[in-house]
């Protein structure tokens, strides 16, 4: 199923980043036009990945393997080259390694953004609880300052709340949320629980990572066995769980160096 996707460059190589939980492509923005003005051989994609942004709503049992075959039907779609290199933040790195698994062929590398093949535990306990903080408040609302208030009444931090109210669209005389935020919360369970160490296991050579030291999402003992696996992981001073927020240019710097010669 084709995703709604934004575009940037028009080189012959192929990126597709794909962003993390409750996001849109429009998150990764900045970094695609900055990464394509450094390297203009590029063309990147930018999916809402399936029940995101404005893509299609998740449907009756499905799980991380659709949000992917979404993807490859979407970058086909779009005629993007092949081999293509596929750049996940969280949730997106999850998608990425499976859809690496669907089309190996396809698929030249793949670059995990702050997210490893292990199950997620009390790494990911904050982004449970914003979800559930985001189911609660109300479905529809006067104005943005009161989707706001909402928020913020749920104890929410600013940028976290900047974050959700990206979700927020006109509707009729009022505003309300784009996405089915109860199927997005319902996922949290499947996206933490699943173990994809196999997956890096059939993958060696081709999947780096790049995470952030003050974030508790790739651990030290993570990273030795991902590093085992031939997967080499480069760690960004200053960052947290948002490495394109929090160090940008470093970022680029790192993914540049992990894409080079493909």
């Amino acid at each position: 199923m084709r995703l709604s996707v934004l575009r940037v460059g028009d080189g012959p190589r192929g990126v597709v980043l794909l962003h993390g939980f409750l996001g849109s492509g429009r998150n990764l923005w900045s970094l695609a036009r900055a990464w394509s003005q450094r390297d203009p051989s590029r063309t990147f994609l930018l999916p809402d990945l399936t029940g995101h942004g404005t893509s299609r709503r998740l449907p009756p049992g499905a799980g991380l393997e659709t949000m992917a075959r979404d993807v490859l039907d979407t970058a086909r779609e779009e005629g993007l080259t092949s081999p293509w290199t596929l750049v996940g933040h969280s949730l997106g790195g999850r998608v990425a390694l499976l859809a690496l698994d669907e089309a190996a062929e396809a698929i030249d590398r793949v670059v995990l953004l702050d997210i490893s093949p292990a199950p997620i535990e009390w790494a990911g306990e904050e982004n449970t609880q914003t979800a559930e903080a985001f189911t609660r408040v109300p479905a529809h609302f006067a104005n943005r300052i009161e989707a706001r208030a909402a928020l913020t009444a749920e104890g929410l931090p600013r940028p976290l709340i900047d974050w959700l109210l990206t979700n927020l669209i006109a509707q009729g005389e009022g505003f309300g949320w784009r996405v089915d935020r109860q199927a997005l919360l319902d996922l949290r369970p499947t996206f933490n629980a699943v173990d994809l160490w196999a997956v890096l296991e059939r993958a060696r050579g081709r999947v780096a990572c790049i995470r952030g030291d003050l974030s508790p999402y790739v651990s030290d003992d993570a990273v030795r066995r991902m590093e085992a696996l031939s997967c080499p992981v480069t760690t960004l001073a200053g960052a947290g769980h948002f490495l394109h927020v929090d160090q940008p240019q470093a970022l680029l710097d790192a993914l540049q160096a992990a894409v080079q010669g493909d």
